[in-house]
Parts: structure tokens; sequence; C-alpha cells
């Protein structure tokens, strides 16, 4: 009997495995949860809860509509509400997202400032994105016990705020010099970054990131550190680093950039990013763990954790979520896992019961500010329907930068392929104006197909291998992204986007 009991819960966790890339961000399974949460390119995060709901945003770098929110309220099945930012201001690097009097607030860097982005409801309009005219990266904003308002900044300084939070109203202080890391410790920098701050008693904590947050695999980390005062001194935690990657062959390489909350039943969590090996090109990936208070008032993982097995769920109310990449371009708006490459040209795309137009740019796939969304798991399939008009050329590809590109593509005759930046004709008058596309992705080798009735379909020649698509080679802090281009003079109409997981 105990045979059996062991077994069925052999092939639970199995399933558990299996189950979290199906749908991203889910993670499905009675009893316990397996990382990440958030499958795909979501790095920085940054969690604020208000009541029993959980909202989240990441970084959003050169893709816009940025600074999506997403929802929970179980902390492991999430779905997007709204984009907060709409306006290009350059590529937003780590925000924090805060409440502060019934009113909603993202503080965040770009283009060498700082900016915030406000709203009255979670969910609702916006504004545009205002200036503090400050510059350092990574803004962590914490109210003191008089009330007052401030932001801390990656060098370990901080500034006053207005109290509406719009404007900075001081110099900047220095506060804390950070954890000293071992010399012999293999990091990519000591790169203090990241600052998270919450008040739990007398004390304030401060949680940072340092060691790089790529590069090396044991090189980023999450640090601690507690003062009584803002201005400190800074009292390291006996339990530094808080997580870190120890040993080459972990999944969850270059962790870093943890937050510290409460679900509002006396449990501590802690969100943060980390590559995974041999997917480097997905970006980073949001991850959750357990945290414990010691007696002497410091937090740490608990020792019997580890990030890669199945863990516990919070005791949390059930929460369901409807979020696919599927996509009908039905409607009179862009799906929320849309984003286009380098800013939002409204005029450029229109959605009808006919699809997404979007008009031609450019001469090749860099220049067409390609329309893109996340991929979850290791192997997939991506497919699009395309009714090309004029000298327009459309595609399906998979895309980092604009340096960093692959694909299959068709004008209204023939078929091409993108080779990292080199393009060429495949097939030759094999459609007329109306052409299926398929990418399909195993573990980082992709061939590429078309169709003409999206029932039969026929593999070009050419395949890719996409493995070192990432930062450590291309720097940019991206990801390898699905994409949707219209290139040259015409439009390219798409219907029916498909996503499906492979196990």
């Amino acid at each position: 009997m105990n045979k059996i009991i062991v077994t069925f819960f052999l092939i639970q966790l199995s399933f558990f495995a299996r189950a979290q890339y199906q749908v991203s961000p889910n993670s499905k399974g009675p009893g316990f949860y397996l990382n990440p949460i958030f499958a795909g390119d979501y790095p920085d995060p940054s969690i604020l809860r208000d009541g029993d709901n959980f909202y989240m945003v990441h970084s959003s770098f050169e893709y816009y509509p940025g600074l999506l929110i997403w929802h929970s309220k179980d902390l492991i099945n999430w779905k997007p509400l709204t984009h907060a930012l709409h306006k290009y201001v350059g590529s937003v690097y780590a925000p924090d997202l805060v409440k502060y009097k019934n009113k909603f607030y993202i503080y965040f860097p770009a283009n060498g400032t700082n900016y915030v982005v406000t709203a009255d409801s979670i969910d609702g309009k916006w504004s545009d994105p205002i200036d503090l005219k400050i510059g350092n990266i990574d803004p962590g904003h914490i109210t003191d016990e008089h009330g007052k308002r401030y932001l801390f900044f990656s060098n370990g300084g901080f500034v006053p705020l207005s109290d509406d939070g719009l404007s900075i109203t001081g110099n900047q202080k220095s506060s804390y010099n950070g954890w000293p890391i071992p010399k012999d410790w293999t990091i990519e920098c000591f790169c203090l970054e990241g600052p998270k701050l919450i008040k739990r008693g007398e004390y304030y904590y401060l949680t940072v990131a340092e060691g790089g947050t790529a590069g090396p695999a044991t090189g980023h980390m999450v640090i601690s550190a507690r003062s009584k005062s803002l201005s400190g001194p800074w009292e390291n935690s006996p339990y530094n680093p808080i997580v870190r990657t120890t040993k080459q062959d972990e999944k969850w390489k270059s962790k870093g950039h943890g937050t510290i909350f409460d679900d509002a039943k006396g449990n501590w969590w802690m969100i943060f990013h980390a590559y995974e090996d041999g997917f480097y090109n997905k970006g980073r990936q949001t991850l959750l763990l357990p945290v414990e208070w010691t007696k002497d008032g410091w937090y740490k993982v608990p020792d019997d954790i580890v990030d890669s097995k199945p863990i516990r769920r919070p005791n949390l109310a059930p929460f369901k979520t409807d979020f696919t990449l599927n996509d009908n371009f039905k409607g009179n708006k862009l799906q929320p896992q849309w984003e286009f490459f380098e800013g939002l040209d409204t005029s450029r795309f229109n959605l009808s019961d006919n699809g997404l137009s979007i008009k031609g740019k450019g001469n090749n796939v860099a220049g067409s500010s390609p329309l893109l969304c996340i991929p979850s798991g290791h192997s997939y399939t991506a497919d699009v329907e395309l009714l090309i008009e004029g000298k327009a050329t459309g595609g399906l590809v998979l895309f980092y930068n604009n340096n960093a590109y692959s694909g299959i593509l068709a004008d209204d005759k023939n078929i091409f392929v993108n080779l990292r930046g080199w393009q060429f004709q495949t097939e030759k008058s094999v459609i007329k104006n109306h052409v299926f596309l398929r990418l399909k992705n195993i573990n980082n080798t992709v061939n590429m197909y078309f169709s003409t009735d999206g029932i039969k379909w026929n593999k070009i020649e050419t395949s890719l291998e996409v493995s070192a698509i990432h930062h450590n080679v291309l720097s940019g802090f991206l990801s390898l992204r699905i994409g949707l281009c219209s290139i040259g003079e015409g439009n390219v109409t798409f219907k029916n986007f498909k996503f499906t997981p492979i196990d």
C-alpha cells in the first residue's frame, strides 16, 4: 500500500512540473506549486498587496505599451489588468509599485532619469509619466513613521519626496554601503541595486541585490539589512545572502532582485527573478519562496525549501485566470500580451472583425517595430494567418532586438526565411496574398512552416538554433519573443494567432 501511495505522489509531482509550462504564468495542482510563477521574461518584479489582492509589475524595457500590471489573490495564478505606460520614454528599468493614501504610483527609471505615473484605480487610467529630474536607477519607495515619503536608489542613497509623491524636495543622502561580498566569490560586479524597503516593528528592513544581474550564475544575490533610521547605520543580516545560486548544476541561475511581503495571514514571502539553466533566452523569470522570521528579528528562507522543487502553496483563496496567448484579434483593442518594440504608434494598426491590420514600416525586420509577446515553456508551436496587401511583407519571427532575430516571412507570392538578418527567398510563387505561418520550437531548435489552408503544413529547408540569443551574449536585458512583422509599403492583416505548448 505504501508503494502505491508513493508512486501516486510522484506522478502528481511530475504533473505539476509539466503543468507549470502549459499556460503561463499559471501553476496548477492541489497543495503545491513549482517555480516560476511567471514563466518567461518577467524581470525585476515589484509586488503590492492591497487587502487580499496582489498586484505585480515588471521591467518593460523597449516594449510598449509598458508596465503591464498583473492581479492575483493566491500568488500563483495571475491575470493581466492594464498597461500603465503608453508614452515612449526609452527603456524602462526596475519599477516600484506602491499605494499611498488611496492612490497608486509606479516609480521607474528610463533614459537617464526617473519617472512616476499615477492612477486613482489600479486598473483605471494611468497618468502620463512625470519626470522627477533625478538620475540613478531602481527607485524604492518608503514612508517613514511620520508619514514622510522617500525614494531609495541603487547606490544606497535616498531622497525626500513631496507629499503628493510627484517631485523631489531635497538632496540625495548616503545611507547604505552594501554587504561585503567575499573576494573569492565569482560575480559579475558588486552592483548594489534594487532597494526594496518595509517597516516591521522598530526596524526598517532593506532588501537589495548585489553581484550583477547576469554574467556568472553565482553572481546575483539577495541581501538584507536593517536599521532603526532610514539614514542608518544599517546592520547586515547574519543570513546573507538570503538567496544565491551557489552551484553550477542548479536549475535557477543569477537569483536576485528580491522583495519580501506578507499575505495578510501572517505568512511572509519573497519574489525575485532568475535565469533558467539552458534557457537564458527566456529572460529573467519570476520566482516565489516562503520566508520565515527568526527569534532575533531577521528573515530567511526556510532551510528545507529548494526553489526548483514543489513548495506548499500559499493558504489563500483560490483564484482563476483565463489568460492565454491565443488571439483572434477581434474587438477594439490589443490584448495585453502584445507590445510593440521601441514605441507605440496607435495610428499604425487597426482592429476589426477582419483581424489586426498593421501598416508596413521599414524595409526589414529590424526597422518594422514588430509586435511581440512572451512565450512560456521550453517547447511550443506558434501559428498565425496573414493577408498581404500592396508591396508589404509579413512575418512570424523570434525577435531579441534589432540586431538579433530570425523567422519566416511572406510577400504576396513568395516565402522568405530570415536567418540572423540574412533574408532570402526559400519558396517561389506558392501563395496568393494569403498564407499561414508556423514556428515550432523544441527546446531551442526551431523549424518553420507555411500553409495555404491552415491544415496541410509545408516545412521549409532552413531551421534555427536559438539558445545563445540572450543578455550574456548580446546585452540589453531582453528576451527572445514571438513577433509579428509588417514591412514595406502596404498592410498586413493578422488573424488567429495560436500558441500551443508542447510537453
